[in-house]
């Protein structure tokens, strides 16, 4: 049953439930009270199928096989190798064959991202539901559930499909996975209108769900892909995988290499055939040499060595990343979309403000734990000599069903209060809550406060119910006195209040406009209110009833309430917007909490808007809805607060925003953000509070849910892309030098310096140890005070690329001159041949030093210290050279002879004199950039 097919459907085609009376919904889906009888639900069943999500079609294997393949420069070496097949050199088919099957086997193991991501998504539906067939109560497999079926919700259940609330009593839902709100929704039978959002959605219980509080009936409008969680499943599946900064700038280097490679090719061949009369065999040899020589078939491995060393590290900081190029993209992130609950903030409700009609108390600390306490002017206020605060603190701890219990981090936990015995809960020191969050903060603003409840004993209770919004005790003190106690919404409570404590705890006449302003005062910062209020009752009584506290009450004050910010994410966001970073809060929840916290915690400035006109400083969803792409895409970089957004809207944000050349970084632990994180250049998922399927959609999982670690992997993330950096600068003068010496050669009419797959081993053995000791450089000074780097930009400055040329010449002309020199003092070519190797190998090594500083001079004692595998590499290249140079079997593969300690000692000498040119040439350009900058 499609939307539009929905008997819910309204003249927009969208169906709308959640507008209608109970009696209307049933009528429009075919049910009753009594539910569906056994006929009609296979009936129905038939017809729109099972109550789950469909698996996603999966690419077969040989695909996902040859995609590793796609790459031009791995097209050059297949190429390369089936001419070798051809004119029957198996070795080197082998070996050139061998490299281009490795780096393909090690992109395969990094698939099946989104297939996982709709596979967490699956795991949230129930497994079984209640519900009324044939007149009956019964239990079924949730897969079974049709429209129209009756079902029954009670606390602790996960709602099995998305139901219309018939009736529900005290009945609270957790949607926090899907709507991104932290406190409870109660929920209503009353219809709300048809525009309303998923998180204002009272009348309407969505599959995937937690019933937190209370019972419930309702009947089912949606299953599988239509419910709620279904167009979430589809949203990530019609999401299109983006390419990575890093992926981008390969690619486009790639192919600008292999059009280079394949020119010089044809002019090398046309040149060897016309000028100097080669045959063809020799040159094919050449020909396959030279495009050998200039692939860099080491860089795909090199590449993602890199960053798995990076991956490593991240962990290390608490960062868990799930695909190796995230750890790049980290690194050029220019905008962090974070969500609000749990990610900027501790997600554990906290009283911040107590108002008396005396006084203005401020609470310190933050989340459940009891550390912190209730100040007046500063100083800290005591229950002995503030009345009016003790019978504020007893109303909101025994008012209350929610405990704060004391984790050991050894299996136990205690009742509330400091001191209290351990019973077994937690995993580590500190606090946690049993109950709801808003009662937690009640309960903690209690023990901060001093209040001991023992000797108090709760004798009856009328329970909260979203209609009265308000709870009552009929409570007895330690001395046998009863009262009532009662706390709920401060309208509802005010309404029935004749008097207010005053400072000295007595009743004194109700000021009705001061509360009035002080509501207003305290919700205007962002803060939940929350009323208390009591009363004496007769002594002997034993029960309590709603209108017993109709009127008549005693207003004893107001707490204000907020999800605080974290303090280390405060800090975090100051030093990414110093490394240029933007960081924008898209959340479910109210636009006046989203904004104070954002203002908290610096996202916008703690004034008004700013002179001239600016964009809002906060977009709600609905405005969202009302905006056209091109309306949203103009005004997405200056708002920086979106608040009571759905799945879509995250999309849309973060789309306009890439759309706008940003590169974008989406946190997020709800099911309703799976999508958006899917879509981001980096998804980043919380690894407590998150579910599965957010965790399985993105390409980063935080360990500790702080979004302080995500400014961290920011700065991994650039370390890495430095070292990558450094690496390719290194890497490609090996490529370049090579290449020269054949492509000289061929030009000039000499005998080729070197064979092609003696330039295999070479680029190999210098990939596979020098160019990864660069991965472990430690960060550059000045890495998280520069502006993010420019996606777009290539890896390579044009800077780089000269100083890329300037080596392979002179690598490439110390390699042709040792060849030449061995040559006319009657070597062997084999002997002259590995002297030229070796020259390229120790020439390598000494430009290694000079790349460890990209830019600062490496003549400096520092160049040998910090990074220990520098050393473990050079050693590793040289006794592998010397196993190419001395081993019988290298003569046998490589063509490779022995040589004496004078070729060792002209190879080594001219290697020196390659570090001081190329640092002759760093020293020129820090003198025009220093220039360029004076002026």
């Amino acid at each position: 049953m499609t939307a539009s097919d929905s008997p819910l459907a309204t003249a927009t085609d969208e169906p709308t439930p959640w507008a209608l009376p109970p009696r209307a919904v049933l009528a429009e889906v075919g049910s009753s009270d009594a539910g569906l009888t056994a006929d009609q639900a296979r009936a129905r069943l038939a017809e729109v199928g099972p109550n789950r999500l469909a698996p996603p079609a999966r690419t077969p294997w040989w695909r996902r096989v040859l995609s590793q393949f796609d790459d031009v420069l791995i097209y050059i070496l297949l190429v390369s190798a089936v001419l070798k097949a051809i004119v029957g050199d198996w070795i080197d088919f082998t070996v050139i064959l061998a490299v281009a099957v490795i780096n393909a086997a090690i992109g395969l193991i990094q698939e099946g991202r989104a297939e996982k991501a709709l596979d967490g998504i699956r795991s949230m539906l129930s497994v079984h539901a209640q519900v009324r067939r044939d007149g009956a109560w019964t239990q079924i497999d949730a897969d079974d559930l049709v429209p129209g079926d009756v079902v029954r919700v009670r606390s602790g259940d996960r709602v099995p499909a998305d139901l219309r609330l018939l009736e529900g009593v005290n009945l609270r839902v957790d949607e926090s996975a899907l709507t991104g709100e932290s406190v409870p929704a109660s929920k209503s039978s009353d219809p709300v209108p048809a525009g309303a959002g998923v998180g204002d959605r009272s009348s309407m219980l969505f599959s995937g769900t937690l019933v937190s509080a209370g019972t419930g009936t309702g009947v089912v409008v949606e299953t599988g892909e239509t419910t709620e969680i279904g167009r979430i499943q589809t949203l990530i599946s019609e999401v299109d995988s983006l390419e990575t900064p890093l992926s981008r700038t390969l690619d486009a280097f790639g192919k600008k290499l292999a059009v280079l490679i394949l020119v010089m090719a044809v002019v090398m061949v046309v040149i060897g055939r016309v000028v100097h009369g080669f045959d063809t065999p020799e040159l094919i040899s050449a020909a396959i040499g030279f495009a050998v020589a200039a692939v860099p078939e080491g860089l795909p491995a090199l590449v993602t060595i890199t960053l798995a060393l990076g991956v490593q590290q991240m962990a290390r900081r608490r960062a868990i990343t799930r695909r190796l190029p995230a750890v790049e993209t980290l690194g050029s992130v220019t905008t962090i979309c974070s969500d609000k609950t749990g990610t900027l903030t501790k997600n554990e409700m906290t009283a911040r403000t107590v108002r008396t009609a005396a006084h203005q108390y401020a609470v310190t600390g933050i989340g459940y734990a009891p550390d912190g306490e209730v100040d007046l002017a500063g100083s800290p206020a005591s229950l002995a000599e503030h009345p009016d605060l003790r019978l504020l603190a007893e109303v909101m701890t025994l008012c209350n069903d929610a405990r704060i219990v004391r984790s050991t981090g050894e299996g136990g936990s205690g009742t509330d209060g400091p001191g209290a015995p351990d019973d077994g809960a937690g995993d580590a020191p500190g606090w946690r809550l049993v109950g709801e969050p808003t009662e937690g903060a009640l309960r903690t603003l209690g023990l901060k406060a001093g209040f001991d409840p023992t000797g108090w004993r709760r004798i009856a209770l009328v329970p909260f119910e979203s209609e009265n919004k308000y709870m009552a005790t009929l409570t007895q003190d330690p001395d046998g006195g009863l009262h009532v106690l009662v706390k709920g919404a401060p309208d509802r409570v005010l309404d029935r209040c004749a008097t207010q404590t005053g400072a000295d705890g007595e009743p004194e006449p109700l000021d009705r406009d001061l509360w009035y302003e002080q509501i207003d005062a305290i919700g205007a910062q962002g803060l939940r209110v929350l009323a208390a209020a009591r009363t004496g009752a007769a002594p002997g009584r034993t029960t309590l009833a709603p209108e017993d506290v109709d009127e008549g009450l005693e207003l004893v004050g107001l707490v204000g309430i907020v999800d605080p910010p974290r303090p280390e994410a405060v800090e975090a966001i100051a030093q990414c917007q110093d490394a240029g970073i933007t960081v924008k809060m898209i959340t479910g929840d109210h636009s006046g909490t989203a904004l104070a916290i954002a203002r908290e915690m610096g996202i916008v400035p703690a004034a008004g808007a700013e002179d001239g006109a600016p964009a809002p400083q906060v977009l709600t969803g609905a405005e969202l809805e009302a905006m056209s792409t091109e309306e949203l895409r103009a005004v997405v970089e200056d708002v920086d607060v979106y608040a009571r957004t759905s799945p879509e809207h995250k999309i849309r944000i973060v789309s306009a925003l890439q759309s706008r050349g940003q590169v974008v970084a989406m946190t997020g632990d709800g099911v309703n953000d799976a999508p958006a994180l899917t879509q981001a250049d980096v998804g980043v998922a919380m690894g407590i509070k998150g579910t599965e399927a957010t965790k399985e959609a993105a390409e980063v999982v935080l360990a500790d849910d702080n979004f302080a670690t995500i400014e961290r992997a920011v700065e991994e993330g650039r370390r890495i892309y430095d070292n990558l950096r450094k690496s390719v600068l290194f890497l490609l003068p090996t490529n370049g030098a090579q290449s020269l010496v054949i492509l000289v050669a061929v030009l000039l009419g000499w005998a080729l310096p070197l064979q092609p797959v003696q330039v295999l081993w070479i680029n190999m053995v210098t990939a596979v140890t020098l160019s990864l000791a660069l991965a472990n450089e430690r960060a550059e000074p000045d890495i998280m005070s520069r502006a993010p780097r420019d996606a777009k930009a290539s890896i390579l400055t044009a800077a780089y690329l000269r100083r890329v040329l300037l080596v392979s010449v002179l690598i490439g002309g110390a390699t042709m001159a040792v060849y030449f020199i061995e040559r006319d003092q009657g070597m062997s070519v084999p002997e002259a041949q590995t002297t030229a190797v070796t020259m390229l190998a120790l020439g390598q090594l000494a430009y290694l030093f000079n790349c460890r500083f990209l830019d600062r001079s490496s003549i400096t004692f520092a160049v040998l210290r910090g990074n220990r595998a520098v050393w473990y590499s050079a050693g590793a290249l040289v006794a592998l050279q010397a196993v190419f140079v001395y081993a019988p079997f290298m003569h046998s593969w490589f063509g490779s002879a022995p040589i004496g300690l004078r070729e060792w000692g002209i190879t080594l000498g001219l290697s020196v004199v390659v570090f001081l040119l190329v640092e002759a040439a760093k020293a020129f350009g820090r003198r025009q950039a220093s220039a360029a900058r004076s002026r």
